[in-house]
């Protein structure tokens, strides 16, 4: 659930960085330890964020195999909070958040009056009347000002705040994460972390238990890479000598520090949606696949609803998942044409578009996921894209591409 284009190539090493190089001076708390680590670095979602360390590929199989540790501090949160807190998101946001119980996590949509998506988010009930909100770094005031609208419009006793910038955000993502965490004696858990389930989360500390100056964290069993692994909430002052923790405790185990090249790849290998790719205000959720993700059973209204139920999703372009051979990639933006046709011959014009391509690390061969004309999405569908002029043969395919239960 990260957002905003990026471009590795365009990146900078710390030691080599002049300020030229990038849009933003906007630092993630744990700036100094990438910098020391020499990451290189690139301006996204208004940040200037880490893009590897050492190998895209590298730390994209480490992942897959071993763990990786991510810096997230870029992504927004606000909490809200008060006995109507529940009531207010439910109006607010696509999902139900009221029925949830306290310690689950919910993937949910915040749409505009058209039904797009403004921005898709995660919620975590923490208490009976808390709820933190994870938001993409480049949505941050678009959701800010939505929040601010509902509360203005309504009424019930809840507040909305935003805390972005009093906590970091570290992910630790791959099949020896929960060993990894169960090794930092400083992490200390409410609850062992092999009871935690998925979309779940609890609070805990970090620091010397019995120390006056602790750290209360909250460690959710969330992620983007299509691996097991934890997110882990903490006061901002506090994050670096997390990290450091985590990375020590982390070495005999195989953990690497990991950049937002290989989180692309692994989300991508993964089928998870980007916004400003696969998500944007003028893309409603049943084009992405995120119907589900719309409770239109609850009872009240909530921003979109209108557009959402008068919808026609027959005639409406979809989203699907695209896989071809050999080692070319499609990227982001290459139009997709019906098997057989070249592009530009007897006028006949694209019927899809690539979001998001690679040549997918772990499966080795290009995977890509595209918006296509509703009769060319079934799966089997052979299709043809413009790679740099060249039509790339490739064939609808299910999402998602991998799963660590196929591993």
């Amino acid at each position: 659930m990260t957002e905003g284009e990026f471009s590795p190539e365009h990146g900078a090493r710390a030691s080599e960085w002049t300020g030229e190089l990038v849009v933003t001076e906007r630092r993630t708390p744990l700036f100094p330890a990438h910098e020391s680590a020499g990451a290189v670095f690139t301006d996204f979602g208004g940040w200037q964020m880490p893009v590897r360390y050492t190998s895209d590929l590298d730390e994209h199989h480490a992942v897959r195999r071993a763990a990786g540790l991510f810096d997230i501090s870029h992504m927004s949160e606000f909490l809200v909070e008060g006995p109507d807190a529940g009531a207010f998101l439910d109006g607010v946001l696509a999902g139900l958040i009221s029925t949830m119980r306290v310690g689950k996590a919910k993937y949910s949509l915040l749409l505009n009056e058209r039904g797009g998506v403004v921005d898709d988010l995660i919620v975590y009930r923490t208490a009976e009347s808390t709820f933190l909100i994870i938001a993409n770094a480049g949505n941050r005031d678009a959701v800010a000002a939505a929040f601010a609208a509902a509360a203005e419009a309504g009424s019930g006793d809840r507040t909305v705040e935003d805390v972005s910038d009093t906590y970091a955000l570290i992910a630790v993502q791959g099949p020896e994460a929960q060993k990894i965490l169960e090794a930092v004696d400083t992490l200390v858990p409410d609850a062992p972390l092999s009871e935690l389930g998925y979309y779940a989360s609890l609070g805990g500390t970090f620091g010397v238990p019995g120390a006056f100056d602790v750290a209360p964290v909250l460690i959710a069993r969330t992620g983007y890479t299509g691996e097991d692994g934890f997110e882990i909430l903490i006061p901002a002052i506090d994050a670096l000598d997390l990290w450091y923790t985590v990375l020590e405790a982390g070495e005999p185990f195989g953990l690497v520090q990991a950049g937002l090249a290989a989180r692309d790849t692994l989300r991508l290998e993964a089928g998870m949606p980007l916004h400003g790719h696969e998500l944007s205000p003028e893309i409603l959720p049943a084009q992405a696949g995120l119907g589900r993700v719309v409770a239109l059973s609850k009872p009240d209204d909530f921003v979109g609803r209108a557009a959402v139920e008068a919808f026609d999703a027959a005639s409406a372009r979809v989203l699907v998942g695209l896989t071809a051979e050999g080692r070319r990639a499609a990227r982001a933006g290459a139009e997709i044409y019906a098997d057989g046709v070249e592009p530009g011959a007897d006028g006949a014009g694209p019927i899809g578009i690539v979001t998001s391509g690679v040549l997918s690390p772990t499966l080795g061969h290009p995977i890509a996921m595209a918006f296509v004309d509703p009769e060319y999405s079934e799966a089997g569908t052979a299709l043809g894209i413009d790679v740099r002029g060249r039509v790339l043969p490739a064939t609808v395919t299910p999402l998602p591409f991998y799963t660590r239960k196929q591993a």
